[in-house]
């Protein structure tokens, strides 16, 4: 947690670091897949929410795959290399992402390679991730990405909302770490990523995500939701929430009166409305959570937070624009 011993005083030269410079972090535990053969896109294509037929080599998307009933397994990120499709996803929505691919590509070309130990992943988080990098970086449109070498060690440095990630063998992972310290990144704590997440309004799975929740209720059309793609698993109940229903939660910010815990209960008037998901207090905006919140709670509203009864706004996301 945050909060255990002066959150604000802990974050503050880290969140200077991935606010104004640049921040490194180690992220080489998120899952990791690849997808070769001649029918990994049309397979992942019919798979997840997003039009992976649509990406070319050096581009990529984010996505979801859903149940059939369109509650949310996972997400992931998808580059096209050109050779195969990058995947990497949340920890823990891993061996779902795994148990589709090896169910539903029976019968097609494609081929499955393990990539989680393998490869490391290095983010560079800040305004200055470009200038810090020592080889040429992809377009600014997220998910963009480019072969390239640091330090002699082959890496594929790809566009992120906050700067950019760097994929490398997992056994050069510490030397290029050291490299990019070098050009002048600065190590810091996951606490601070997350509190830059945060203010972003971006959920995690995990923690605002998980399998009770359909992806218009996360605020994730835009960013995962292709409607003219042609059918995926669970696009029915997407699509029709979409163009005839109404979310019955939205993704909110909430802006408190003091420091809340993730998992505390949501109440507006005598009705529990939500939970938190993400909590951090950002030295720029004071303690601020993300929440899923029932549809009859409005932007401006104020509810109480947890068994202390702490007050706290409502608010559209994000906290932050870039």
């Amino acid at each position: 947690m945050l909060f255990s011993m002066s959150p604000v005083e802990v974050l503050t030269d880290d969140y200077r670091a991935v606010t104004e410079a640049c921040g490194l972090l180690d992220r080489s535990e998120r899952g990791k897949l690849a997808l070769s053969g001649a029918d990994a896109k049309s397979f992942l294509q019919g798979q997840v929410s997003n039009d992976v037929d649509a990406i070319a080599a050096g581009s990529g998307c984010y996505a979801t795959f859903l149940t059939p009933k369109g509650k949310m397994l996972g997400d992931l990120r998808i580059l096209d290399t050109g050779e195969e499709l990058l995947l990497d996803t949340e920890r823990v929505a891993l061996q779902e992402l795994f148990n589709m691919i090896r169910r539903f590509s029976v019968g097609y070309d494609v081929h499955l390679h393990k990539r989680t130990v393998e490869c490391g992943l290095l983010s560079l988080i800040g305004p200055e991730s470009d200038a810090i990098l020592p080889c040429p970086a992809p377009t600014d449109t997220e998910h963009a990405h480019v072969a390239g070498r640091i330090g002699g060690a082959d890496v594929r440095v790809i566009r992120t909302d906050v700067g950019l990630d760097v994929l490398c063998a997992n056994d050069e992972a510490e030397a290029l770490a050291s490299a990019l310290e070098g050009a002048g990144a600065v190590p810091v704590t996951f606490d601070a990523a997350e509190c830059v997440r945060i203010e972003r309004g971006r959920p995690r799975y995990g923690i605002e995500l998980d399998d009770t929740v359909i992806p218009q209720e996360a605020g994730l059309t835009d960013r995962a939701v292709s409607f003219t793609k042609g059918c995926y698993v669970g696009q029915e109940t997407v699509a029709r929430l979409h163009y005839r229903g109404k979310p019955n939660r939205h993704l909110r910010g909430l802006r408190c009166t003091a420091p809340v815990s993730a998992g505390a209960s949501v109440t507006f008037g005598e009705r529990e409305v939500g939970h938190v998901g993400s909590a951090t207090v950002s030295p720029r905006l004071g303690p601020i959570a993300l929440a899923l919140i029932r549809r009859e709670v409005a932007v401006g509203d104020v509810v109480s937070v947890g068994p202390d009864t702490i007050e706290a706004q409502v608010l559209e996301l994000p906290f932050v624009r870039s």
